[in-house]
């Protein structure tokens, strides 16, 4: 299935001419510098090629005949190479004379008997050469370990691309595909034709962690994985021309730039996607409507806003129309998450949908997260998502590594089918309370994101919707007992001020959390010493406490429950940020600013 689309998207952008896609039996590859001959073999010129409109100069992506997959063994290249197949030059590379006898031997087979002058220069170059002359002739030092082509002086087009070059490719493959016996009946399990199959399948680059030279999604080299004494590609007979297109497609959308809008990084997982629509242009807006929704905007508060309004509006159920003129809700939509795995890449997720459905489960996504207040500027990416489950260190950032690459594949392959969330983000979560007693709104979104999530597929442990915003109306023990915390924190941050060092917060969360019967009852009594005190200095702001105190001690249960569930844990959460929340919008509406924020407010307008 996933092959078959990206074999279908290749012969579509092949119709489309679209750029940087190579045609079949070449590929896009790094180019740095050329070589300019003479009709006699000589060297005129050496040129670096490289783009340097940048900081630092880059190779050139050009259409060169398909690279040779090279593991161990020593393959050359036609007609193009790194240096020390090419001129047998390398500062890496310890075989540098026999890489360049096997460039020289493939040319001098190939060809063999072409008239064209510019092979014929190429092959008198080759006769005449010796490593010695590139210090002697002073080529540059960039030069060594960079690939390089071939042109002659005074023409516009490289050696590979004239037709006579094209030919001796041509009759290559042709006879690759000759040894591969056609008529041995083998299917494609591609494209459903008879057809020589590919042995070793082109490499995949790009992803993120994968080995720099390419990793492969297709390729068997243990006895385990082989079936009936098949070896390598046999095992799953694939075509030379569909792993040329599937790879070739592949190797397309993991393009590197800030113009690419088919791929997203989510933690170790590259994410890419693709559009099966009636036209270029509806296909682009598609994808660009896909990655605006799955990668909002970090730096850009108009566009935030207006991702959130999309988003708004998906989830009253006005359709993707209404948002662009050329939006067809039923275009086809491919989502595939690979990751790396030694020389191998592992599928992460594969989603097929309509541009529709993923815009629907992206949105409920949204607001299965939602709280108000809202606790973060601009939404948050997935990654930043499983970030929070992470520990935060005293004034460092959340290490990357620290996060578990699974549950942020599996958290995002949520997102895309509708699915629950992984529960190990509710578990982390709620153990990063305990940790480090950081109980950000970030955090408390993903409790109250899991479970509404899991209540809306029938998965009840209460029959209380999670509330949005502060509900007063809730009988839920965790709720509840997460809004009287709150309270009780209040009434001490009020009557101590800026004397306090630690908050009940900082001392008893995760307890009063875990096993409420053990604590509660002495905060309570606690809490009355701060009440008199109170009363002393702001007579109207403790009447309010007590209040609040009184109208949710009134919904508990006679007794404190021994302990809690872990869902009503994040209910207790959800509950404390309410809770906190409300008294700094009371003081905002009155036109006074709290003297001294909590955490969670400060880490909340951070986000």
């Amino acid at each position: 299935m996933i092959l078959q689309a990206l074999n279908r998207y290749y012969e579509r952008l092949i119709e489309q001419q679209a750029e940087d896609v190579a045609p079949a039996g070449c590929s896009q590859e790094k180019i740095s510098f050329e070589i300019l001959l003479t009709p006699d073999g000589d060297v005129a010129q050496v040129n670096d090629i490289r783009d340097t409109s940048g900081k630092k100069p880059l190779p050139r992506m050009l259409n060169v005949p398909q690279a040779e997959k090279r593991t161990v063994g020593i393959k050359s290249n036609l007609l193009w190479d790194k240096t020390s197949y090419v001129l047998g030059v390398s500062n890496t590379s310890k075989r540098a004379d026999k890489e360049h006898e096997a460039f020289v031997e493939l040319h001098e087979t190939v060809l063999a008997g072409e008239d064209d002058p510019g092979l014929q220069a190429l092959l008198s170059f080759l006769r005449g050469w010796s490593p010695e002359q590139f210090e002697e002739r002073g080529f540059p030092a960039d030069m060594v370990d960079a690939n390089l082509v071939f042109r002659m002086v005074g023409e516009q087009c490289y050696l590979h691309d004239r037709p006579a070059a094209q030919a001796v490719r041509a009759r290559l493959l042709a006879g690759d595909a000759g040894k591969e016996a056609a008529a041995s009946g083998v299917v494609c399990l591609v494209s459903g034709e008879v057809a020589p199959v590919a042995r070793l399948h082109p490499s995949i680059k790009g992803v993120w962690g994968a080995q720099v030279a390419g990793a492969s999604i297709v390729s068997f080299n243990l006895d385990a994985f082989k079936s009936y004494g098949k070896d390598q590609g046999y095992n799953a007979p694939v075509s030379e021309q569909a792993a040329f297109a599937y790879t070739t497609a592949l190797n397309y959308l993991l393009r590197r730039g800030e113009h690419n809008r088919q791929r997203l990084q989510v933690g170790d997982t590259s994410v890419v996607f693709w559009a099966e629509a009636a036209d270029a242009a509806q296909a682009a807006a598609a994808e660009d409507t896909l990655f605006a929704m799955l990668s909002p905007p970090a730096d850009d508060a108009s566009e935030a806003a207006r991702v959130r309004a999309v988003l708004d509006r998906i989830a009253k159920g006005r359709p993707v129309t209404d948002l662009a003129p050329n939006l067809e809700p039923d275009t086809r939509m491919y989502v595939l998450g690979l990751a790396p795995n030694a020389s191998r890449l592992s599928v992460r997720f594969w989603q097929v949908d309509t541009l529709g459905m993923l815009a629907g489960r992206i949105a409920q996504h949204a607001e299965d997260l939602l709280l108000e207040p809202l606790p973060w500027r601009t939404e948050p990416s997935v990654y930043r998502l499983v970030l929070a489950t992470v520990p935060h260190r005293e004034g460092a950032k959340p290490k990357a590594d620290d996060a578990i690459n699974i549950v942020i594949g599996e958290t995002m392959r949520a997102i895309l089918s509708g699915g629950p969330y992984p529960r190990s983000l509710l578990a982390n979560t709620i153990m990063r309370f305990r940790a480090d007693g950081d109980i950000s709104g970030l955090r408390v979104a993903l409790c109250k994101g899991v479970l509404a999530r899991e209540r809306r597929r029938d998965i009840r442990t209460s029959e209380e919707e999670i509330p949005v915003s502060l509900d007063k109306q809730s009988t839920q023990p965790g709720y509840l007992l997460g809004r009287l915390f709150a309270v009780l924190e209040n009434v001490q941050r009020a009557a101590l001020g800026g004397q306090v060092n630690a908050t009940i917060r900082d001392r008893f969360y995760g307890a009063a959390s875990a096993t409420p019967a053990s604590i509660f009852p002495v905060l309570l009594r606690n809490t009355q010493n701060h009440l008199g005190k109170l009363r002393k200095e702001r007579m109207g702001q403790a009447v309010n406490l007590e209040k609040d105190i009184r109208e949710i001690v009134g919904g508990l249960p006679e007794q404190f429950p021994r302990s809690l569930r872990i869902e009503d844990q994040g209910r207790f959460a959800i509950g404390y940020y309410h809770q906190s929340q409300s008294y700094f919008t009371r003081r905002d509406a009155a036109g006074d600013a709290p003297a001294e924020p909590t955490d969670i407010e400060t880490e909340g307008a951070d986000q």
